[in-house]
C-alpha cells in the first residue's frame, strides 16, 4: 500500500502534512480527483516515487518539485486553495489492504516508535560503555586526586611554628605529634607497597627465589697486610723520635 494515501469519509485523499505545528489534531489534505489534471499525474507522480514514500510527510517533496509550468507543486496548491485543513480523527489510512487506522493514532505510533528509537540509542551508548569510565572523566579524577594527596602531605609537614602570644600549649603540640604519626602511617603504607611489587618484580626475575635465599649478603672487613702495618708502626716511632 502506499504511504500518504486515505480516506476523508467516502472521499481519497493524499496527506500533505500529517499533523500541523501547535494543531497536532489537524492535518493538511489534498482531493485528488479534484485536481487538474497536470496537479494530478505530477503529484502522484512524485507520491509514488521513492523519495515520496521515504519522506515523513509529502510536503517535503513537493516543495522539492515543480509542476509542468515551472511552479513549486507545494505553494502553486496553496495559491490555489486546493490544500484543506481538516481533523486527523477523520482520515482513516490504509496501512495494508487489510487493515485501517485513523491519522490521530497513526500519528501517535509514529512518535512512540520515534521516540523508543531515541531511547534505544541511548541505551545502546549505556551499555556500550557499561563497567568503564569515559577516559577524559577518568584522568580528571585521578589529577585532582593525586593534587589531593599531595596538599594532605604538605600539611601534615609543616613546620610547627610558636604562636606570637607565647610558647606550644600542648594542645598544639599533641595536633603536631598526631601530624607526625599520620605521616609516618602514610610513608609506612608507602613503604609496604613498594616492598610488594619489589617481591613481585624479584619472583618474575628468578621464579624459584624465597625469603631464605632473600639474606643480605655479609662484607667482610678489609685486613691491612702484615708488612703494611710493620711499616705504619716503624714510621709511627721514628716520627715520635723525631
Amino acid at each position: 500500500m502506499l504511504k500518504h494515501i486515505g480516506r476523508h469519509g467516502d472521499r481519497k485523499v493524499a496527506i500533505i502534512f500529517r499533523e500541523l505545528p501547535g494543531e497536532e489534531h489537524m492535518c493538511l489534505v489534498i482531493y485528488p480527483e479534484t485536481l487538474p489534471t497536470h496537479f494530478h499525474n505530477t503529484i502522484m507522480t512524485i507520491l509514488e516515487s521513492a523519495p515520496g514514500q521515504a519522506s515523513p510527510n509529502l510536503a517535503d517533496v513537493l516543495h522539492r518539485n515543480l509542476l509542468p509550468d515551472g511552479r513549486v507543486i507545494l505553494q502553486a496548491l496553496h495559491n490555489e486553495g486546493m490544500l484543506k485543513k481538516i481533523q486527523t480523527n477523520q482520515v482513516i489510512v490504509t496501512p495494508t489492504a487489510q487493515s485501517n487506522v485513523k491519522l490521530d493514532e497513526l500519528n501517535r505510533i509514529v512518535k512512540e516508535m520515534e521516540s523508543g528509537a531515541d531511547a534505544l540509542k541511548r541505551m545502546q551508548e549505556l551499555d556500550a560503555s557499561a563497567g568503564f569510565v569515559d577516559p577524559a572523566t577518568k584522568r580528571k579524577a585521578e589529577k585532582a586526586f593525586k593534587e589531593g594527596r599531595i596538599a594532605e602531605a604538605e600539611a601534615l609537614v609543616a613546620p610547627l611554628v610558636a604562636p606570637t602570644t607565647g610558647a606550644l600549649d600542648d594542645k598544639a603540640l599533641a595536633a603536631n605529634m598526631l601530624a607526625q604519626a599520620k605521616k609516618m602511617e602514610m610513608d609506612a603504607k608507602g613503604l609496604v607497597a613498594e616492598a610488594a611489587r619489589m617481591k613481585k618484580e624479584a619472583q618474575k626475575m628468578f621464579p624459584s627465589v624465597n625469603m631464605k635465599s632473600a639474606r643480605p649478603e655479609t662484607v667482610a672487613p678489609a685486613v691491612e697486610p702484615t708488612a703494611t702495618k710493620t711499616r705504619s708502626r716503624k714510621k709511627a716511632a721514628a716520627d715520635a723520635v723525631q
